[in-house]
């Protein structure tokens, strides 16, 4: 019942941020210089086309749009429509922007999941190895490897593995979406990019719960080593990961929309990067709202999870 009423409280809270969101996000857009009619008239345009009444056509594809509409008219009804379950149509399209991102997310759901596995292979291990080995020669190349992942942006990797993987070696297709291989170099590409940081903040938290007075009562208990690292300290390390849960599912959907471009992976971040080139307004807040929207939840489900892993958590509140 306890549990019930926290969640409760913290989705009411949630509302008037998310409002604050809507608010934020449609005025943000607003003032992007350029216009959007002028975009998608010539995204239109044939070469060697008549434009001699493109100043025309531009004013009736606004009143078209309702974007000679006062910005207070617009937003309010955006919002009418996103209460009623609507994200809008797209300018560029002209298709239901839901029905849209339904059919990209399975793609992007398929590379993220691997891509979390990818990490998660990486991130224990190597977390592991470099608290246990602290200032010795393994801690060493693992920091500068992490440094080096958390530095490279992912499209030069990306590059990277395509080169040697695809053009040199020959294992793994090059582009789009098809049978397991295509999904290796995207899901490594992303899961390398996340693992760098989270390796990190494991490795830190397991120093932190090395240096805990259980690990040397267990110590003169006569337990292994190996033991107190995995079935001890490990566990309470986790929990720092396990409240950077929204950082990761950020770093996630914001690293699949440079991956998914690159690679041509036909998911939501591509279509993204299309649309903002585009600046087709409705499905940008559309995707940014969803985004907001998925973090509270998320960090909500890390807020109720956190008693579980952490006991100690459950006598303080």
């Amino acid at each position: 019942m306890r549990v019930l009423r926290y969640a409760g409280t913290r989705l009411l809270v949630t509302v008037p941020v998310l409002l604050g969101v809507t608010i934020v996000l449609f005025s943000l857009l607003r003032l992007i210089p350029g216009d959007p009619t002028h975009a998608i008239l010539l995204s239109m345009a044939e070469p060697g086309a008549d434009l001699s009444r493109v100043d025309e056509d531009i004013a009736a594809l606004r009143a078209d749009l309702g974007l000679d509409r006062p910005y207070p008219a617009q937003y309010l009804s955006w919002l009418g429509d996103l209460v009623r379950g609507n994200l809008g149509t797209s300018f560029r399209s002209g298709t239901p922007i839901l029905g849209e991102l339904l059919v990209r997310l399975p793609a992007t759901l398929e590379l993220a999941g691997a891509a979390l596995l990818v990490m998660a292979l990486i991130v224990v291990p190597t977390g592991v190895l470099g608290a246990v080995h602290h200032g010795r020669g393994p801690d060493r190349a693992l920091r500068v490897v992490s440094l080096l992942g958390v530095s490279m942006p992912s499209f030069f990797l990306a590059l990277l593995l395509m080169y040697a993987f695809s053009v040199r070696l020959a294992w793994f297709p090059t582009l789009g979406r098809g049978g397991p291989g295509h999904l290796v170099l995207p899901a490594v590409t992303l899961g390398l990019g996340l693992a760098a940081g989270a390796s990190r903040l494991l490795r830190s938290a397991m120093l932190d719960a090395l240096a805990q007075p259980y690990v040397a009562t267990a110590e003169a208990k006569g337990l292994p080593m190996r033991a107190i690292v995995l079935r001890h300290a490990l566990r309470n390390a986790v929990l720092p990961l396990l409240t950077a849960t929204g950082l990761i599912v950020g770093g996630v959907l914001g690293g699949a929309a440079v991956v998914e471009t690159v690679f041509s992976w036909p998911g939501i971040g591509r279509y993204i990067v299309d649309a903002v080139a585009g600046r087709d307004y409705p499905v940008i807040q559309a995707f940014v709202l969803a985004m907001a929207v998925l973090f509270v939840l998320v960090n909500l489900l890390v807020d109720l999870a956190a008693p579980w892993v952490d006991p100690r958590l459950r006598v303080a509140s």
